[in-house]
């Protein structure tokens, strides 16, 4: 009787194809094939960036609800809970980049695409606020599909809120810093994700406005290899910098250390 290895164990990278055994993804969670990088989760991403035991949820993310009774949200949101371990598409607080103190924010893929909404705008906007009052530099690692349909006009109107709570901050002269990972789509690409004074991405994340199949059914015309690529952005000067996964956290201590400013 053949034996089959246990669901997990190995898993298809969505890039080149190969089965990679989950030992062998390692702490990145990078392809030992071709380099492709698998969507982290928040508490992933805070592990591999922020100093050990440092992170503090200092930002309360209370529940969304279904304000608009569209029906399947509700299912929707629970499923996401559970899938993801967390109440919404966003972890928030304050924590320490190579002993610098930070208050630090990473939206989630895994929360229905980590799509903006009204508590999500909420937590952003909190975040740049106790940024500002406790005179701390600011990061925010990007991660969304855009505004969430499910919550209509409120989820829009998050993206002006985020921008005005942001240019309060602004007046603080601390460095806020927005890296762009993959995907970083839609009303969120266009608001605050370019607004910080830092924009990077990490590499072969994918970002822009409109998907690729609806530019494509569009225009009708074939779209560049490289098309909505981070590599691409940055050959546009779009971005500041196109960075390996295994290099964030070095560039951001560095980038920290370099815009300190005295309290």
């Amino acid at each position: 009787m053949s034996q089959q290895p246990k669901k997990g164990t190995w898993t298809k990278c969505p890039q080149c194809g190969a089965h990679v055994n989950q030992l062998e993804w390692g702490q990145y969670e990078q392809c030992p094939h071709c380099g492709y990088y698998l969507r982290l989760s928040a508490v992933k991403r805070i592990e591999i960036v922020c100093d050990a035991n440092s992170f503090e949820p200092t930002v309360k993310i209370p529940t969304s609800k279904n304000g608009l009774n569209i029906p399947g949200y509700s299912e929707k949101l629970v499923a996401s809970q559970q899938k993801s371990g967390l109440n919404e598409a966003i972890l928030a607080g304050q924590a320490e980049i190579n002993q610098i103190p930070v208050m630090i924010g990473v939206m989630d893929s895994h929360f229905m695409m980590g799509t903006l909404n009204t508590i999500v705008g909420k937590v952003i906007r909190e975040m740049y606020l106790i940024a500002a009052r406790k005179q701390l530099p600011l990061v925010l690692f990007i991660a969304s599909g855009g505004a969430r349909m499910q919550e209509g006009i409120f989820s829009l109107l998050q993206m002006n809120t985020v921008l005005a709570a942001k240019r309060k901050f602004d007046q603080t002269e601390q460095v806020a810093i927005s890296v762009l990972t993959d995907p970083t789509m839609g009303g969120v690409s266009a608001s605050f994700a370019f607004k910080n004074d830092i924009v990077v991405a990490e590499k072969n994340a994918q970002i822009g406005f409109a998907g690729q199949r609806v530019i494509k059914a569009t225009s009708t015309q074939p779209l560049p290899k490289e098309f909505q690529k981070a590599e691409d952005l940055l050959s546009h000067g779009l971005v500041d910098g196109v960075l390996d996964r295994q290099d964030m956290k070095t560039y951001l201590g560095t980038i920290l250390k370099l815009h300190q400013r005295s309290k």
